[in-house]
């Protein structure tokens, strides 16, 4: 099974409002630089789409480390909150609805096909992937703002 290191990032200018996200895959000396946006979006939103279009662009079972400065997304796994609001038809235990079910059930079906370590990655600091695909999210999100 191939290790591929991923460090993905999500961005949105008001939240909602547009939002973009960034990917920075790594497989031996190879990078692959992925980036999209949507008009109307959350930030966590596009943090979990990161993560999933990273994860979707593998053509085969990888060993994954995710690197992400989103708790939401990182706590989301390892702390098995996303497993368990699934296992509850997505309510959380105070009984509101969990959010994103949409994106968050996309993502641990990709996490059943690879073997995927997710960590957390302090934002805006001195890690020069992180701080690349903070600047494909922004990147991203502004040509929705441009358009509008």
């Amino acid at each position: 099974m191939k290790s591929v290191v991923i460090y993905t990032d999500g961005a949105c200018s008001g939240n909602p409002g547009p939002g973009g996200w960034g990917a920075v895959l790594r497989y031996g000396k190879t990078e692959k630089e992925l980036s999209g946006g949507e008009p109307r979006t959350t930030n966590n939103r596009m943090e979990l789409t990161a993560a999933i279009r990273a994860l979707e662009a593998l053509r085969a079972p990888c060993q994954v480390t995710l690197y992400s400065d989103s708790r939401y997304l990182v706590d989301g796994i390892t702390k098995g909150w996303a497993r368990s609001w699934q296992a509850r038809g997505w309510v959380k235990p105070d009984k509101k609805p969990a959010l994103n079910p949409d994106l968050w059930e996309r993502l641990l079906a990709l996490c059943e096909t690879h073997v995927v370590t997710f960590c957390w990655v302090r934002g805006h600091a001195s890690n020069e992937y992180n701080n690349r695909c903070d600047a494909l999210a922004v990147g991203a999100y502004q040509q929705w703002r441009m358009e509008s």
